[in-house]
């Protein structure tokens, strides 16, 4: 398994001189918080524990996997220590109100720490990650009480949290949940059902576990306009905030899976438990979106994380491992043969690699500022700017959990490949890495549902394209600013035409759709990779600005290797990587027929 190693440099390069984060952070109500010094110290103590603590259990975590018993589920050996550690270090609490014990700093500082927790250990990360998105639907929804009883111990991150909403015959098709909601006389609920793939539903971390839980009224609606929220804690707590008895939540088994295996993924049993609803009756699907879109957000970084740890893991090999003669003569003319870096195939593989995480970071961390303006809007009572962010950032979720997770599945592939046969062997980790990745492109809606979000419900209904119209005029504003620099015209004129392209694509979907309504569902993978490959080439585009910009005035912060570096993997990105979107171009504009018209008995093999 690759040591991990925190591309620190890459995460400044973006945090300071790509999206200036230290003026971003002063347009922020506890931006004040976030200077210098202190973000500094935060990436630095974070860099050492991931490099030091949780890489070294990476490997051995997925080895050992966890074990269940009577109901009872333990952690690999080292996880509980080093949950201890990160509970010590005040991790969880990174960008939680100070009012319960957080450090009040911008989410998006917990979103860069958690892409190195994740790409050091993924499956260890998801016992935290969860937590956060309990913690984000209770600030926001939540009674003041029910924030005093739970905030406080889950920012502290001695107690953590899930998100309970799968059901053996329900995933994304929430309308047909069946869990129950019984009213009890003290204004509480009795909980009964069952609730399959809860990550981190039951361990031995924590000495609380918080459900956020979807279940049914017994008047309530049919379908997902009947749907309510609650809060099902594993202990009751006590009036006095500690852990109190024993409530009938239960964990029947957790999954054997193909990857992500020190993390545990349970059945959880509600027989009458104790439920306290939190926001409006009826109105559950509509909270529990908070808790999705920050998952989301949360799975877009397991896409660039799985890119990053296997080119960390890659190149090191590519270096080292002697393999004929590159086809331009001799590299290492004292040795049998040459490095494969030397082979132009294996460079290919390296560089997509290395310009989807980075690409991928840049796109996040974007993703981040705007996140940190609606939780400060939150904060705020502002809801009209809430809603403004959450619109914006409605729309990159799905390109961002779509696509990343989609190239960092790829990219992981590429880096068992350059290892060859040695890849598909377990002791180096590689295969690993591509086990872990594959989970990404289907928990939290799959890339097809994130296709049919972004083109279905933002594009066509919410915005009849309008989304798309204000972010490509965001781009041609780039353009327009960078079309008379000689290194960046062609960049700028590329981006033109994608611009324009990505409009008329959503043009004629949406003129095709009055006729051929299958073409929403045929056309919106291809939709989501298009959208994907335009949105990073943009972030590529930026890159290379600051970087041509920083090397021309010999004022950069790093060596200019590091520049030279930059530029040459955006031109590598534009060349080899963004002719991908013409494919996708071509296929989505394409009637529906092809697809539907195929019986589905005729599906069969056996007729």
């Amino acid at each position: 398994m690759p040591a991990y190693k925190a591309p620190l440099r890459d995460i400044r390069f973006l945090m300071n001189e790509v999206f200036d984060y230290s003026a971003h952070y002063k347009t922020l109500s506890i931006g004040e918080n976030a200077d210098a010094d202190t973000v500094d110290m935060i990436l630095e103590g974070a860099a050492d524990f991931c490099e030091n603590v949780l890489s070294p259990l990476n490997q051995s975590g997925d080895e050992e996997g966890c074990h269940f018993k009577d109901g009872e589920v333990t952690t690999p050996k080292g996880f509980k220590e080093a949950y201890n550690q990160f509970i010590q270090g005040g991790w969880q609490g990174l960008s939680y109100p100070e009012e319960f014990g957080g450090q009040g700093l911008p989410m998006s500082l917990n979103l860069i720490k958690s892409e190195m927790m994740g790409t050091a250990n993924w499956s260890f990360t998801m016992y935290p990650g969860l937590s956060m998105g309990c913690m984000n639907t209770i600030l926001q929804f939540g009674t003041d009480e029910q924030k005093n009883t739970y905030m406080p111990h889950l920012t502290a991150g001695t107690w953590s949290g899930t998100m309970c909403l799968t059901e053996p015959q329900c995933g994304t098709d929430l309308g047909q949940v069946k869990t129950k909601a019984e009213p009890n006389a003290d204004g509480t609920y009795a909980i009964t059902g069952t609730k399959i793939f809860i990550s981190a539903g039951e361990h031995d971390l924590t000495e609380n576990i918080i459900h956020i839980v979807l279940a049914r009224l017994p008047d309530a609606p049919a379908g997902t306009k009947g749907i309510s929220l609650f809060i099902v804690p594993k202990f009751i707590p006590t009036a006095e905030g500690t852990v109190g008895k024993r409530n009938p939540v239960t964990c029947g088994s957790i999954e054997h899976k193909m990857g992500i295996r020190a993390s545990a993924t349970a059945v959880l049993n509600f027989d009458g438990a104790t439920g306290y609803l939190i926001g409006e009756v009826n109105k559950g699907l509509h909270a529990m979106f908070t808790f999705m879109n920050t998952a989301r957000i949360g799975t877009a970084v397991q896409g660039l994380a799985h890119a990053e740890l296997s080119f960390q893991g890659a190149l090191p090999y590519a270096k080292d491992r002697m393999s004929m003669r590159a086809l331009s003569g001799k590299k290492d003319p004292d040795k049998v043969a040459d490095a494969i870096i030397h082979h132009a195939d294996v460079r290919r593989m390296l560089l997509t690699q290395k310009a989807f995480a980075e690409g991928g970071r840049a796109m996040i961390y974007h993703a981040a500022q705007l996140a940190d303006k609606m939780t400060d809007a939150m904060l705020q009572g502002d809801q009209a700017k809430f809603e403004e962010y959450d619109d914006k950032l409605g729309f990159y979720t799905p390109i961002l959990k779509g696509f990343l997770t989609e190239m960092g599945l790829e990219s992981a592939n590429l880096g068992m490949q350059v290892f060859g046969g040695h890849g598909y062997i377990k002791e180096h980790g590689m295969e690993q890495i591509a086990r872990d990745a594959r989970i990404s492109t289907l928990y939290e809606g799959t890339t097809g549902i994130q296709a049919l979000d972004l083109i279905g419900r933002k594009v066509l209904l919410s915005s009849k394209g309008k989304v798309v119209r204000e972010y490509t005029a965001e781009i041609l504003k780039f353009c327009g600013q960078h079309a008379r620099n000689k290194y960046m015209r062609r960049f700028a004129w590329d981006l033109t035409k994608i611009c324009a392209q990505w409009n008329a694509l959503t043009v004629r979907i949406m003129l095709a759709a009055r006729k051929d309504r299958e073409i929403v569902s045929s056309a919106s993978v291809d939709f989501l990779m298009f959208s994907g490959y335009a949105m990073m080439a943009y972030y590529w585009a930026q890159q290379a600005a600051v970087a041509s910009e920083k090397l021309a005035s010999g004022n950069g912060a790093e060596v200019p290797e590091f520049y030279k570096a930059k530029i040459k993997l955006a031109d590598f990105y534009f060349e080899q990587l963004l002719p991908r979107s013409q494919g996708h171009a071509e296929s989505m504009v394409n009637p529906s027929r092809t697809m539907m018209a195929l019986d589905a008995e005729h599906f069969s093999f056996d007729y």
